[in-house]
């Protein structure tokens, strides 16, 4: 029997985007027959709940609560709860797993790391980077860039995405070998489609999770049959077309759209 994680999940404590407590989430997790659930919340670079001109160990403190939330519910439950975090560098998104409270309060450099930064600091903590929605496009956004050289994998599935973007990252996803993950994405708790992941084993912390994708271990996907088929006829327009992150974190044209 597979043991299901959620992935990518937000919580309003944490995120200022978030609808449902750490403990409404990981109540509508359990009832939907997961093993557990990483809480990765907007960090300071994103959409976050936390006043940012608050001292930082307070900012931490605050930031920790929605994990907090989900962990103390998920303890009189039987739901496994880690701690993780979203990211934000320029509007591309990384999800990282590894990182301790102790951890960040004593590193509030973490705030103001770039993409080779995070990546180099979260390894020596033993943890690791997962891209979010890499080809996903808002808004908000000037363009879709692809931290090939900055992540350990990718999120190839998340509910809040268009099918396209989904397809699209699985062939990148492919053609490089990445590791793969997926994730829910999850802001509202319940009446939200949940993907994820199913482990062969039960993890016994957020480091088992990261130690499987730093080993190169591809995962079971959670997600509904045909989310990863490409579109027939696709069209990508300009918004839309990737750039490739390079040594020194500049935008590079790529030559392709992963749409077949």
């Amino acid at each position: 029997m597979p043991f299901l994680y959620e992935t990518h999940m937000h919580t309003c404590q944490g995120s200022a985007c978030g609808r449902a407590t750490g403990k409404e989430q990981a109540r509508a997790y359990k009832e939907a027959g997961f093993t557990g659930i990483i809480i990765t919340d907007h960090f300071f670079g994103g959409n976050t709940a936390v006043d940012r001109n608050l001292p930082w160990e307070e900012r931490v403190d605050l930031f920790w609560k929605g994990y907090e939330d989900a962990k103390e519910e998920g303890d009189k439950i039987g739901l496994d709860v880690f701690f993780g975090l979203e990211q934000n560098i320029h509007f591309d998104e990384y999800l990282i797993y590894g990182l301790t409270k102790e951890y960040m309060k004593a590193h509030p450099e973490m705030e103001h790391w770039n993409r080779h930064q995070q990546l180099e600091e979260v390894h020596k903590a033993g943890g690791c980077v997962i891209q979010a929605h890499p080809f996903r496009m808002r808004s908000y956004m000037d363009r879709i860039r692809l931290g090939l050289k900055y992540c350990d994998g990718i999120e190839v599935a998340n509910a809040g995405n268009d099918p396209l973007d989904d397809a699209r990252a699985w062939l990148y996803g492919q053609e490089y070998g990445l590791i793969m993950s997926a994730g829910s994405d999850n802001h509202c708790g319940a009446n939200w489609p949940l993907y994820g992941v199913a482990m062969d084993h039960r993890l016994t912390d957020v480091l088992d999770y990261a130690r499987t994708i730093l080993a190169g271990k591809q995962m079971e996907l959670l997600l509904p049959e045909g989310r990863l088929i490409m579109p027939e006829n696709p069209v990508i327009d300009e918004r839309h077309k990737a750039y490739m992150l390079d040594d020194e974190e500049q935008d590079v044209p790529t030559t392709k759209e992963w749409t077949e």
